[in-house]
């Protein structure tokens, strides 16, 4: 991991206990980083402890604050766990954002359209095919994965001036996408959510927003966008001639927004919105 070396914004975060749930992946480390940089104390919570740990030894070596916890934001227990660690380390959370989701190729079809033809035939996947168990991994995934680690950590936030917290949707969100049904539904009822969020806490000194992606090639997408031999798929093709930009997003480019909104100088009477990055994707309309 390579240390963002000149920030877009620099929010003074100094003192402030930052909770990244999905905290060692591609966008959110970034994220962990830019906030470390911010001076703020950094607890990064992943699946996968060891990337988590690695990550927070990085960053503490740079110079700046942080731990690697384990959580299954799937798990109550869990979350409680990495709660307390929390608070034995750095005390009560003022910023939270839910970065743990993705998608499964269990909850993905193998085509666009539903295909008459290949219906039935041996390994071909259509939207019969889809394997419930896996839908509601990923649906919960993102959506419940949301909602508990909100419910854990948002206890520490009631009625503590400039507490925030920050979701992460996706341009999914807003149209879905072609063979992801899952994925597409759990990140609208995420920016469902974040509203509501916003009006239930919004008495009590909680802003609750969310950033939309648009598209970034990651680890976790790129069976989608990327062949085998490192070529584009055709999927990539249309995504690309569909943003504007003509390109895809880079992990950075998110790191303004995310400061913008978690800084209450300069987003102080901002909440209950979800902001797209995306590259002009969301405003285009094909034609």
């Amino acid at each position: 991991m390579v240390l963002i070396m000149k920030l877009p914004i620099k929010p003074n975060l100094e003192g402030k206990v930052v909770v990244i749930t999905g905290g060692a992946g591609v966008l959110c480390s970034q994220f962990a980083w830019a906030i470390a940089a911010c001076k703020a104390k950094v607890a990064i919570l992943n699946r996968t402890e060891e990337k988590a740990v690695k990550l927070a030894e990085e960053i503490k070596a740079a110079g700046y604050e942080a731990i690697g916890v384990h959580v299954n934001v799937l798990d109550k227990e869990s979350i409680e766990a990495a709660h307390k660690i929390v608070l034995e380390h750095y005390g009560k959370c003022d910023i939270l954002i839910n970065g743990a989701g993705g998608n499964n190729p269990k909850a993905t079809t193998d085509d666009e359209y539903f295909n008459r033809e290949k219906y039935g035939q041996p390994n071909h996947k259509s939207f019969f095919d889809l394997d419930p168990q896996g839908f509601e991994f990923v649906f919960g995934l993102n959506m419940t994965g949301t909602l508990l680690p909100t419910q854990i950590f948002a206890r520490d936030m009631i009625d503590k001036p400039g507490s925030v917290i920050l979701n992460i949707s996706s341009m999914n969100a807003y149209t879905p996408l072609t063979k992801i049904p899952a994925y597409s539904a759990a990140k609208a009822a995420v920016s469902n959510f974040t509203q509501w969020l916003a009006v239930h806490f919004a008495k009590h000194g909680i802003r609750v927003n969310a950033i939309a992606p648009g598209f970034f090639s990651t680890a976790q997408n790129a069976a989608l966008l990327w062949n085998e031999d490192g070529t584009p798929t055709p999927r990539t093709h249309k995504i690309l001639s569909n943003t504007p930009m003509g390109r895809f997003g880079k992990p950075e480019e998110l790191i303004g927004t995310v400061l913008w909104l978690l800084d209450n100088q300069s987003s102080g009477f901002v909440t209950g919105v979800i902001v797209p990055v995306d590259g002009g994707f969301s405003a285009y309309s094909g034609v």
